[in-house]
């Protein structure tokens, strides 16, 4: 009911449309290239895997899609009770497609199930080359779903695709009040931006260190990599005895599986994954950091008089 805020939603539905067709653009290519790029990979777990993806469209993709014409073309068209609910649905809808896709990313990460029967033709074994195909097939579709790491890696992509928005919106009202510009919706805007993504940014910082421990667990491999952890024993962190140890079993001294363990051929790209790994977790201190400071502003209605400040939440979202 005030103007300003319907100025609001269409601005932000518009950007939001422009980002759905990419998305949809995108995801298609990357649907064909399971069967382009790895071919023996889908045809051995496509049983499983597939039914997440088509789960996902099923599921997802029709339910944003089509609520997305009601609420991008329906302004004039529905009442606003139905436009509402279609903003919700389009959420829903775009929270659900993360649900599929995280769950078969993170099927591939700890697999469950599922069980491994041969391939059959004309109801006997597919022999080639002497030797019989197998395949995976789903023999329990909710451990599929509920795979050891699902809930964790979810949780840490909904809230980082959470923060990534907020930064979007904030970007881009931080840039109209540099310019002057249409200050009463950037302030809003930014405003609103601001305390969403300070919510997430802390968010991001608990369910992370969760996922921290998950990995540890179900793939010490990986978590050994992270850290750079050659042998197995405490584990340090920054210089710090044990800190590793202790943030993942609350003893300084508990042995963390190192890579000595882990046969040459087995163990993942250790340079690539250990500054990955560093940076994820800067970054994620950094937005905590700076959320944190700018709420603070913002309560104290000195953040815009921050020239500086508006500059890196312009270029913050990148």
């Amino acid at each position: 009911k005030v103007p300003i805020y319907e100025t609001a939603a269409r601005f932000w539905t518009s950007l939001y449309g422009v980002t759905f067709a990419m998305g949809v653009a995108s995801g298609s290519v990357m649907e064909f290239q399971f069967g382009t790029n790895w071919a023996a990979y889908s045809r051995f777990v496509g049983d499983v895997f597939g039914s997440a993806l088509a789960s996902e469209g099923i599921f997802a993709f029709f339910l944003e899609s089509g609520f997305l014409a009601v609420l991008v073309f329906g302004w004039e068209r529905v009442s606003p009770r139905f436009h509402f609910l279609s903003t919700i649905m389009v959420s829903l809808g775009s929270i659900f497609s993360a649900v599929w896709i995280v769950v078969a990313n993170s099927w591939q990460q700890t697999p469950a199930g599922h069980h491994i029967v041969p391939v059959l033709r004309d109801g006997k074994p597919w022999i080639v080359n002497g030797a019989m195909v197998m395949r995976a097939e789903t023999a329990d579709f909710w451990n599929v779903i509920f795979n050891p790491s699902t809930v964790n890696r979810l949780t840490h992509t909904l809230i980082g695709g959470f923060v990534l928005g907020s930064f979007f919106v904030m970007s881009i009202s931080a840039w109209y009040l540099l310019r002057q510009r249409h200050e009463d919706f950037a302030r809003r805007s930014f405003t609103g931006g601001l305390w969403f993504c300070t919510i997430a940014s802390f968010a991001a910082l608990v369910s992370g260190d969760f996922n921290a421990r998950m990995v540890a667990k179900y793939q010490p491999a990986k978590f050994a990599a992270f850290e750079k952890h050659t042998e197995t024993g405490p584990a340090d962190a920054a210089f710090i005895p044990g800190a590793v140890s202790l943030l993942l079993y609350g003893d300084a001294n508990a042995p963390v599986l190192g890579l000595d363990k882990v046969r040459p051929e087995h163990r993942p790209p250790i340079l690539i994954s250990y500054v990955s790994f560093r940076i994820m977790v800067g970054l994620g201190m950094f937005f905590v950091a700076l959320t944190a400071y700018a709420s603070y502003l913002r309560i104290r209605g000195t953040l815009f008089d921050k020239r500086w400040l508006l500059w890196l939440f312009v270029i913050g979202v990148v």
